[in-house]
Protein backbone atom coordinates (compact mmCIF):
# COMPACT_ATOMS: atom_id res chain seq x y z
CA UNK A 1 0.00 0.00 0.00
CA UNK A 2 1.54 3.85 -1.07
CA UNK A 3 1.53 6.11 1.93
CA UNK A 4 -1.43 8.12 0.85
CA UNK A 5 -3.64 5.06 0.86
CA UNK A 6 -2.88 4.34 4.06
CA UNK A 7 -3.03 7.90 5.64
CA UNK A 8 -6.35 7.33 3.48
CA UNK A 9 -7.74 4.39 5.39
CA UNK A 10 -6.82 5.47 8.72
CA UNK A 11 -9.34 8.62 7.76
CA UNK A 12 -11.74 6.71 6.64
CA UNK A 13 -11.42 4.46 10.05
CA UNK A 14 -11.18 7.13 12.00
CA UNK A 15 -14.45 8.96 10.67
CA UNK A 16 -16.81 5.65 10.20
CA UNK A 17 -15.88 5.10 14.14
CA UNK A 18 -16.61 8.38 15.63
CA UNK A 19 -20.04 8.22 13.39
CA UNK A 20 -21.03 4.94 14.88
CA UNK A 21 -20.19 6.58 18.47
CA UNK A 22 -22.36 9.44 17.71
CA UNK A 23 -25.39 7.80 15.76
CA UNK A 24 -26.20 5.63 18.48
CA UNK A 25 -28.73 3.37 17.25
CA UNK A 26 -29.20 5.22 13.64
CA UNK A 27 -28.93 3.93 10.32
CA UNK A 28 -25.69 5.87 8.61
CA UNK A 29 -26.22 7.25 4.90
CA UNK A 30 -22.37 6.25 3.46
CA UNK A 31 -21.35 7.51 0.30
CA UNK A 32 -18.43 6.10 -2.07
CA UNK A 33 -17.83 8.44 -4.95
CA UNK A 34 -15.14 7.33 -7.75
CA UNK A 35 -13.98 9.18 -10.61
CA UNK A 36 -16.64 8.32 -12.95
CA UNK A 37 -19.72 7.31 -10.27
CA UNK A 38 -21.07 8.25 -6.95
CA UNK A 39 -22.94 5.75 -4.77
CA UNK A 40 -25.08 5.95 -1.42
CA UNK A 41 -26.39 3.23 1.14
CA UNK A 42 -28.45 3.96 4.21
CA UNK A 43 -26.40 0.72 6.03
CA UNK A 44 -27.84 -0.55 9.87
CA UNK A 45 -24.71 -1.34 11.61
CA UNK A 46 -26.53 -3.21 14.53
CA UNK A 47 -28.10 -5.54 12.17
CA UNK A 48 -25.07 -5.77 9.49
CA UNK A 49 -27.61 -5.10 6.90
CA UNK A 50 -28.43 -2.28 4.09
CA UNK A 51 -31.72 -1.28 4.26
CA UNK A 52 -31.18 1.31 0.87
CA UNK A 53 -28.69 2.35 -1.66
CA UNK A 54 -28.51 4.12 -5.04
CA UNK A 55 -25.82 4.85 -7.22
CA UNK A 56 -25.33 6.63 -10.79
CA UNK A 57 -24.83 3.31 -12.31
CA UNK A 58 -28.79 2.02 -12.27
CA UNK A 59 -30.16 1.29 -15.50
CA UNK A 60 -32.64 3.97 -15.64
CA UNK A 61 -30.29 6.47 -13.89
CA UNK A 62 -27.24 5.58 -16.86
CA UNK A 63 -29.25 6.73 -19.96
CA UNK A 64 -30.63 10.23 -18.54
CA UNK A 65 -27.66 11.44 -17.08
CA UNK A 66 -25.00 12.95 -18.64
CA UNK A 67 -22.56 11.80 -16.60
CA UNK A 68 -21.96 9.72 -13.09
CA UNK A 69 -19.38 11.84 -11.69
CA UNK A 70 -20.77 15.66 -11.93
CA UNK A 71 -22.77 17.89 -9.05
CA UNK A 72 -26.24 16.92 -10.87
CA UNK A 73 -25.48 12.90 -11.05
CA UNK A 74 -24.95 13.37 -6.75
CA UNK A 75 -28.00 15.67 -6.52
CA UNK A 76 -30.05 12.88 -8.59
CA UNK A 77 -28.62 9.68 -6.53
CA UNK A 78 -29.19 11.83 -2.99
CA UNK A 79 -32.51 12.30 -3.95
CA UNK A 80 -32.88 8.62 -4.51
CA UNK A 81 -31.63 7.37 -1.63
CA UNK A 82 -33.70 9.54 0.37
CA UNK A 83 -37.05 8.29 -1.57
CA UNK A 84 -36.07 4.86 -0.90
CA UNK A 85 -35.03 5.53 2.68
CA UNK A 86 -37.93 6.56 3.81
CA UNK A 87 -39.95 4.08 1.54
CA UNK A 88 -38.30 1.30 4.39
CA UNK A 89 -39.14 3.62 7.32
CA UNK A 90 -35.83 5.01 7.86
CA UNK A 91 -36.38 9.10 8.43
CA UNK A 92 -33.31 9.76 11.01
CA UNK A 93 -29.92 9.04 9.68
CA UNK A 94 -25.81 9.58 10.47
CA UNK A 95 -23.90 11.12 7.72
CA UNK A 96 -20.70 9.46 6.50
CA UNK A 97 -18.56 11.11 4.48
CA UNK A 98 -16.19 8.44 4.30
CA UNK A 99 -12.59 10.09 3.81
CA UNK A 100 -14.11 12.55 1.68
CA UNK A 101 -14.14 16.10 2.19
CA UNK A 102 -17.89 17.63 2.38
CA UNK A 103 -17.42 19.38 -0.55
CA UNK A 104 -18.45 19.22 -3.98
CA UNK A 105 -20.22 15.91 -5.02
CA UNK A 106 -20.41 14.77 -1.70
CA UNK A 107 -22.10 18.09 -0.11
CA UNK A 108 -24.42 18.32 -3.17
CA UNK A 109 -25.60 14.73 -2.64
CA UNK A 110 -26.01 15.21 1.25
CA UNK A 111 -28.10 18.01 0.76
CA UNK A 112 -30.71 16.36 -2.16
CA UNK A 113 -31.12 13.76 0.64
CA UNK A 114 -31.92 16.49 3.36
CA UNK A 115 -34.35 17.68 0.84
CA UNK A 116 -35.93 14.27 0.07
CA UNK A 117 -36.34 13.57 3.46
CA UNK A 118 -33.47 12.37 5.35
CA UNK A 119 -32.71 14.18 8.88
CA UNK A 120 -29.13 14.45 10.02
Amino acid sequence: MSRLSIKTERRKKRIRRAIKAAAGDRPRLSVFRSSKHIYAQVIDDRKGETIAAASSLEKDLRTSLKTGADIGAAKTIGKLIAERAVKNGVSVVAFDRGAYLYHGRVKALAEAAREGGLKF
